[in-house]
């Protein structure tokens, strides 16, 4: 069974709506079944929600397989998405307004490459954030949260009680964190001599 994930063509049968796992993108999943679908899947997003169109003829278990098939597949594309720095300032915009109601007003956002101990900086009275150029191709929602992190520096400098209250309103905070250490201890590993791919 093919997958095209810019084909969006057939009339939906049957649609049902479910949570995703967490840390996918988005904030529902939707399904629509249709009858004039053969044999592709695709997907796409929608806003916050993601819209899987399937068979209708599938069952229960394939659709859940391919909606799982669907999600990495669309975040595997996201992730190679590289923002260029206007983009990533209207991301900036966007995540204050949803999360800090639009308190966190950058003046700059940019992407930065002589940042290799951490993965963003602020300083606030200039109103400028720069994000590592290592934080390219990785998920969106790590992305955001780095974001995130610098807009909240705006509204409070240090790091004490008041910022992190301010990022418990982001969703994926633990798990955008929990990436991140994953990233930084992968690459205190030793070097292996002879490892696959080399």
């Amino acid at each position: 069974m093919s997958a095209d994930p810019l084909h969006r063509a057939g009339t939906p049968q049957r649609s049902t709506t479910s949570q995703p796992p967490s840390g996918s993108g988005a904030t529902a999943i939707e399904v629509r079944r249709s009858a004039r679908r053969r044999r592709t899947v695709s997907a796409y997003r929608e806003g916050d929600r993601t819209i899987v169109l399937i068979p209708a003829r599938m069952s229960e278990a394939e659709e859940q397989r391919w909606v799982s098939v669907m999600l990495d597949k669309l975040a595997a594309q996201e992730s190679k998405r590289v923002l260029g720095d206007d983009e990533l300032a209207e991301r900036a915009e966007r995540l204050s307004a949803q999360y800090f109601g639009g308190r966190a007003r950058p003046k700059s956002v940019r992407w930065v490459t002589n940042q290799n101990t951490r993965w963003g900086s602020c300083t606030p009275s200039e109103g400028s954030i720069r994000l590592s150029h290592r934080l390219q191709g990785m998920p969106e929602y790590v992305v955001d949260y780095v974001l995130l992190h610098e807009l909240a520096h705006l509204l409070v400098p240090g790091h004490g009680p008041r910022f992190w209250r301010l990022l418990e309103a982001y969703p994926r905070t633990e798990r955008a964190r929990g990436y991140l250490e994953g990233v930084v201890a992968a690459e205190r590993l030793p070097h292996v001599p002879g490892a696959r791919g080399e």
